[in-house]
């Protein structure tokens, strides 16, 4: 059913194409993103072409003689496909693979089929699938326009037609079919977050651009044994795990889908539910990469998702990670968080003050009690263990005494 093209078996040799509408256009560094995107997907790019346009060709999205370049330069290095770096409506996608006689992509079925590769879980997959579907529905009707401009008769327009409304409900069924598998799915999930809700273990989603050390973060905190690799989006199902902080509290670790500069709105709409975990956290932690020259992009694509998803008041620590890989001490800045800090999750450098600095921003929500407890409430304290911060346990004659900072919601409990 799906449109996308196997890249990695066919092991595809790609020119990837774009166009620079200004001179504050980032079109070189998304094609660069472009270049990650297709070796993850397991193809090889032998060039990179830009075209200097005022905007995008509404037919083709590149211009006839560049057209003809990129023909050319295919034919030159035996390229089996080109990329384009923005998604193509139906008639570009099908003009341009007209002029070039080869196969053409746009990133959104770049990423699709990585996502597709790379889905494990049944969430996961479905929400795949159903992204693809969308994208495949929404090129049928651009081929359906197509059809009625051929003007009829045998063999084209009533056969055309008549396969398309085939294909269009073979597709309209399955998105409906996956939407009620999703919504239990959901409804799991939601499960899962009321009884989160009612257990006072503090929640923290780490979230991020693809390939900033998300997975490794988690790794090295927890033992997750998340797949850790240099490409973008290695791993996609959400992680998780349980980590106990110095001083004993307890806390939830959630791994997130990293974000992407023009992350495809079919895959924000099918991951919504996943990427909505933060949403429901206590504690942001944000990892940038700050090796890669375009941390302060990447930091801004990350908010602007948030901000889409309907986030925001949410304590934010932004984790510089990567700092194994600066040969020089660079200065990056993040005023949107709480707080900041210089870490390497893969070498564990700085993990330590982490877990410092998340206590301490615990604790602001915290109440301190101090009580003595009989010896017939011993049972209480092992609450303030898993759910506060003990700071002094004294045994006495009366009972025994307690310090501690303790969430407002356990205050009930005593």
């Amino acid at each position: 059913m799906s449109e996308l093209y196997d890249i990695k078996e066919q092991e595809e040799r790609l020119i990837l194409v774009g166009v620079e509408t200004g001179p504050g256009d980032d079109t070189r560094d998304c094609l660069e993103e472009l270049k990650e995107l297709a070796k993850t997907a397991g193809a090889e790019t032998l060039q990179i072409v830009i075209q200097n346009r005022e905007s995008v060709h509404p037919g083709t999205y590149i211009g006839k003689g560049k057209i003809e370049e990129v023909r050319l330069l295919a034919e030159e290095l035996g390229a089996t496909g080109v990329v384009c770096d923005d998604e193509l409506s139906p008639a570009q996608l099908k003009n341009l693979e007209d002029a070039l006689q080869m196969k053409v992509m746009d990133r959104t079925m770049l990423i699709l089929d990585i996502f597709a590769q790379h889905a494990v879980t049944k969430e996961g997959k479905i929400q795949v699938e159903l992204a693809q579907l969308k994208y495949r529905a929404t090129r049928l009707v651009g081929m359906r326009n197509s059809l009625s401009r051929l003007g009829g008769g045998i063999g084209t327009r009533g056969p055309g037609e008549k396969k398309l409304e085939v294909d269009r409900r073979l597709i309209r069924d399955r998105i409906s079919q996956l939407n009620r598998e999703l919504t239990d799915v959901k409804q799991a999930r939601e499960t899962t977050r009321e009884l989160r809700s009612k257990n006072p273990i503090p929640v923290i989603a780490i979230v991020g651009y693809t390939n900033a050390g998300k997975s490794t973060l988690l790794n090295h905190l927890t033992g997750a044994g998340v797949l850790e690799e240099d490409m973008l989006f290695a791993t996609l199902d959400p992680t998780t795990r349980n980590i106990v902080l110095p001083s004993g509290e307890q806390v939830l670790l959630t791994d997130t889908v990293g974000f992407i500069r023009k992350l495809p709105h079919h895959l924000i709409e099918a991951f919504r539910s996943t990427l909505e975990e933060a949403k429901y956290a206590d504690m942001i932690l944000h990892v940038v990469d700050s090796s890669n020259p375009s941390a302060y992009k990447h930091m801004h694509v990350v908010y602007e998702t948030l901000r889409n998803l309907g986030i925001k008041d949410k304590t934010v620590i932004t984790l510089f990670n990567k700092q194994d890989l600066l040969e020089t001490d660079i200065i990056i800045k993040d005023f949107k968080a709480d707080r900041t800090l210089k870490i390497s999750a893969r070498e564990e450098k700085g993990l330590d003050q982490l877990l410092n600095v998340i206590e301490e921003l615990l604790r602001e929500s915290k109440v301190l009690i101090e009580r003595v407890f009989s010896y017939q409430e011993a049972g209480r304290i092992q609450i303030i263990r898993k759910y506060g911060q003990l700071l002094l346990e004294d045994y006495r004659e009366e009972g025994i005494y307690i310090k501690a900072y303790v969430p407002r919601d356990v205050i009930g409990m005593f």
